[in-house]
């Protein structure tokens, strides 16, 4: 499947917006497509990344949250593969095997999350997420309740539940116009980067 929209070229977007694009670029070494995607649309892409933000770097807004990184990328993993959205599966996936040091931790929760290598508490997490994401209204006290158990306040329930909901915005973004991963994104948090030091020393 190709990309239905053309990404926008980074010489043409809006000071802010390229400001914030190369700031990413220098940190992961390339540019996720993603960025490139909604930068046709400005205003948009502003309002996308500012809530993305607020939910997955609450310190960035001032908000403390006793979810993990590794917990919110689980999230999205997990709900992302059951909505069916290639592009944030394999880009989020890859900065959850790099979070919780696991290279096949984003494999698991995308084919059967009951199955995977977590926490008894990251479990109780996900199936709260999974019923945001596919039977929100039917959520009641019982599925606060199970999560209270396992030490998830009021507070860390709305955030498991706007990460699922926000996500379920991008999926659906990213699948109908056909955006793609970027390559790069395969093989993070699967392979150690090499060293220096574990180079083979050159001879003769």
């Amino acid at each position: 499947m190709s990309q239905r929209y053309p990404l926008a070229e980074l010489d043409q977007v809006p000071e802010d917006i390229r400001a914030r694009i190369l700031a990413v670029q220098e940190k992961a070494g390339f540019v996720p497509n993603v960025f490139l995607a909604l930068a046709r649309r400005p205003a948009e892409w502003r309002a996308f990344f500012a809530y993305h933000d607020a939910l997955m770097e609450p310190e960035s807004v001032g908000r403390a949250s006793a979810l993990s990184k590794g917990d919110r990328e689980m999230i999205v993993t997990t709900t992302s593969a059951a909505n069916q959205c290639l592009y944030c599966v394999v880009a989020h996936g890859a900065l959850l095997r790099i979070y919780e040091k696991k290279p096949l931790v984003a494999d698991q929760v995308a084919v059967n999350w009951r199955k995977a290598d977590i926490s008894e508490r990251q479990r109780a997490m996900l199936a709260f997420a999974m019923k945001v994401c596919e039977r929100s209204h039917e959520v009641d006290e019982a599925d606060f309740a199970a999560l209270h158990a396992h030490g998830f306040d009021d507070e860390d329930i709305w955030d498991i539940a706007a990460i699922t909901a926000f996500f379920g915005l991008s999926n659906r973004l990213a699948s109908f116009s056909g955006m793609q991963p970027n390559p790069e994104f395969f093989l993070m948090g699967r392979v150690p980067r090499e060293k220096p030091a574990d180079k083979p020393a050159r001879r003769g």
